[in-house]
């Protein structure tokens, strides 16, 4: 049971650049567990700069068991002076996996029937191989809940926790759908750059969302914040 006085702020944060953000045009990365770029090391320096700016720390740290996911985390770390710092790591958060579509173009794949079926399956689209969103939004919430949200040892005590959780870009959307439950069509809309912050707070009421795709610290970098997000894992 949430006891009444707890409260949780979650940072879900996108990994950095990896070499497959670094190769637009491909439906899924020709290496699924991609390494990240020199942008994408900067970009998690500059989030844990950020974040040590505002005087922030975390009470858990969770990420993907990916190497760009966890290098991300290594970086925020390093960013933030705490380069020492343990965290756990979960393949239950890793990005929507879609073996068939690697390293193959997007409008190979995407063809006008696929894209059909898209429209009509939405979140139940199972791509080739691949996950569904909608099975993507249950491994992760059912990971989050089980680790988190229905643990007495997290929520069952007063007071007030931070915790930091480092996935991917298409995971995080489902996952938002979980949380908001929006409508299904709304699942792609939510734009999530490269180590982009989205704040949720958790208590014994819900949910309740403070800002998404803040990536204001890689601004020094040059990046855009972009108006849509890419149609495939990486």
């Amino acid at each position: 049971m949430i006891h009444p006085d707890f409260q949780a702020d979650f940072y879900f944060i996108r990994h950095g650049e990896s070499e497959s953000n670094a190769t637009p045009g491909l439906a899924a990365g020709v290496n699924f567990d991609a390494p990240m770029t020199d942008r994408g090391h900067k970009q998690a320096i500059a989030l844990g700069e950020r974040l040590a700016a505002e005087g922030r720390s975390f009470d858990r740290i969770y990420s993907s068991s990916l190497i760009r996911a966890v290098q991300t985390t290594q970086g925020m770390l390093r960013g933030m002076g705490i380069g020492d710092t343990t965290f756990e790591q979960s393949a239950d958060i890793i990005e929507r996996q879609v073996p068939e579509w690697r390293g193959r173009p997007l409008a190979e794949v995407q063809t006008p029937e696929v894209k059909l079926l898209m429209a009509e399956n939405g979140i139940w689209f199972k791509p080739g191989d691949g996950e569904s969103h909608r099975e993507v939004e249950r491994r992760f919430s059912n990971w989050l809940e089980d680790e988190l949200l229905f643990n007495d040892d997290f929520v069952g005590q007063p007071g007030r926790r931070s915790v930091a959780i480092i996935s991917h870009g298409l995971a995080l959307q489902a996952l938002f759908h979980y949380i908001m439950g929006f409508n299904d069509r709304l699942v792609g809309r939510f734009a999530l750059n490269n180590t982009s912050i989205s704040r949720f707070r958790f208590n014994h009421l819900g949910w309740f969302p403070v800002s998404i795709n803040d990536a204001a610290h890689t601004d020094a970098l040059g990046d855009v914040l972009r108006e849509e997000v890419d149609g495939a894992p990486m």
